[in-house]
């Protein structure tokens, strides 16, 4: 049974919430309709990622989606930064993330499109991730590689269907949405190492040291929602020298 997003209300914390990420996010020249793909990123990699719902009615309560082009133009966003999520955060999360946004979708606004029909794992693919690969990970990529030469399933699985089927796809979001869902989803699992190169990564696209600031510093904040310790990852300070 689908809900109205007419008169189901956003919680007041969750309006909090997304009202500050969006405030910090105009602090920067990353773009207006860059912060949400940070919330639904970091939503999906926390403890409850069916409050994906609480995003939905947040912003489909805003004036910028107040037709139904606009909301299956919001959807299309939304559901390849969860699409993209998968690969970071695993399947589930994302499932229970879409699903519920799903129940509260008029019938109005449902988006048929599917964008990765037809696709192959083939060298056109191959190409595709590694390119991806190459403008994050510059100088570092065979070394990163490497890591994986007694374990070349994990390189495999990288090249092939984390960069190639997943993130390399520009269907729908750029390079810096890419990244903000990538950095936020793997930083808000505390995962060191591949926080790193992610900072490192996304400085690399071009974001300034500051801009990187104000994500990192969104992602922490969501965290502190979730009462979830982010005590791991590195600081934005600390990869600078590795830029």
């Amino acid at each position: 049974m689908s809900f109205s997003t007419a008169t189901a209300e956003v919680q007041p914390r969750y309006h909090q919430l997304f009202t500050e990420l969006e405030n910090r996010f105009k602090t920067t020249n990353l773009g207006n309709d860059k912060w949400y793909i940070l919330a639904i990123s970091t939503l999906a990699a926390s403890p409850d990622p069916e409050r994906a719902d609480q995003l939905y009615l947040h912003l489909t309560q805003q004036a910028d989606y107040a037709t139904s082009p606009a909301r299956q133009a919001l959807i299309r966003r939304l559901r390849e930064a969860l699409i993209k999520a998968v690969p970071i955060v695993g399947v589930c999360k994302p499932i229970e993330a879409i699903l519920a946004i799903s129940e509260l979708e008029r019938d109005e606004d449902k988006d048929y499109t599917f964008t990765r029909k037809g696709w192959q794992c083939d060298q056109a693919n191959h190409e595709r991730g590694t390119e991806w690969l190459q403008k994050l990970y510059a100088r570092n990529t065979t070394g990163t590689l490497d890591l994986f030469s007694a374990h070349k399933d994990f390189s495999w699985l990288s090249e092939e269907i984390t960069y190639g089927l997943y993130l390399s796809d520009r269907q729908i979001l750029d390079d810096l949405d890419t990244q903000l869902v990538v950095l936020p989803a793997i930083m808000s699992q505390n995962l060191p190492k591949e926080t790193h190169w992610h900072i490192r990564g996304t400085r690399r696209i071009g974001v300034s040291k500051e801009e990187v600031q104000v994500i990192w510093d969104c992602v922490q904040l969501v965290a502190q929602f979730f009462d979830v310790k982010l005590h791991k990852v590195p600081t934005v300070e600390a990869v600078e020298y590795d830029v």
